[in-house]
């Protein structure tokens, strides 16, 4: 039998061996592919067709890419996994390379990708193949961003309450939701480190306070990882800033062990942020600092 493990190291398997051709074979005929953090806006592939022409033509005439790190979280849903992994990725352009991170939530049905939800550290694939002003211009040229519906919190989870108290602005009570000692990183932002201590949470939060964004929180989605203390949750801050709509896509793979998080990854859209900014250039700029 075949399971989604199985069809996502075929998938991982043919991005490293460079067979891009293949690729498509591994995703049902009717199949979403969804990018929310994509530049400079969201996209969504259907079709087996759609996804075939993405992987042999942006994918393999563009980027070398080598799979490392790799930690897959099966979910309490037996159709989905989540994917945590790292890239050795090199510009077939430039010759640059660069280590990205990456996560996907993938539904696998009778062996095939039906529903699959890719992020990516595009900030740092533009550096080496030399496009971070393209991707600037991209920004300053896309069209205003797309808002959902809100959802209202439901319940009482430390994930709820990190992500809703986030929103509403009630920055002293969130370094309470985690361990003394923890272990917290933000994978796709340049120059941020590890968050060891709730000391150091205290003063990461401090800096959202000082900007006193308030926003609302859309698409929650939460999944349950058959390790009890595995907890990956999906979500969009979104509102409106300076008059225009702004919408940040974000997920979170955390460990929360006796009611409190020790450890999270937190893939939130920095690029997205910059992008909208006009801060392209100064984000990039962290990573060669």
């Amino acid at each position: 039998m075949t399971t989604p493990r199985d069809v996502f190291a075929a998938l991982s398997d043919g991005i490293s061996e460079g067979r891009f051709g293949e690729l498509s074979a591994l995703y049902a005929e009717d199949a979403v592919v969804e990018h929310p953090q994509a530049v400079p806006r969201p996209t969504r592939l259907t079709g087996r067709a759609a996804v075939h022409e993405r992987f042999t033509g942006v994918l393999a005439g563009a980027l070398r890419l080598k799979r490392k790190n790799v930690v897959v979280h099966e979910t309490t849903d037996p159709e989905v996994i989540v994917a945590e992994y790292g890239y050795d990725a090199e510009s077939v352009a430039t010759g640059r390379t660069i280590e990205t991170a990456n996560i996907q939530v993938l539904r696998i049905r009778d062996g095939l990708i039906v529903h699959s939800r890719d992020y990516h550290d595009y900030l740092r694939l533009a550096v080496i193949r030399d496009s971070v002003g393209q991707v600037a211009a991209g920004y300053e040229q896309a069209p205003p961003r797309e808002l959902s519906p809100v959802t209202p919190k439901s319940g009482d989870t430390v994930f709820e309450r990190l992500v809703h108290g986030a929103a509403a602005g009630h920055w002293d009570d969130l370094p309470e939701l985690y361990a003394e000692e923890t272990h917290v990183t933000h994978p796709f932002l340049p120059g941020s480190g590890v968050l060891r201590t709730r000391d150091e949470l205290r003063e990461h939060f401090a800096a959202g306070k000082a900007r006193n964004f308030r926003f609302d929180v859309a698409d929650l989605v939460t999944y349950q990882g058959t390790d009890p203390e595995v907890l990956i949750g999906e979500f969009a801050y979104q509102g409106v800033h300076d008059g225009r709509p702004v919408r940040i896509a974000n997920i979170f793979a955390m460990r929360i062990r006796d009611g409190l998080i020790v450890e999270s990854r937190d893939y939130g859209d920095h690029l997205g942020v910059a992008g909208d900014l006009g801060r392209i250039p100064e984000l990039a700029a962290k990573l060669t600092a």
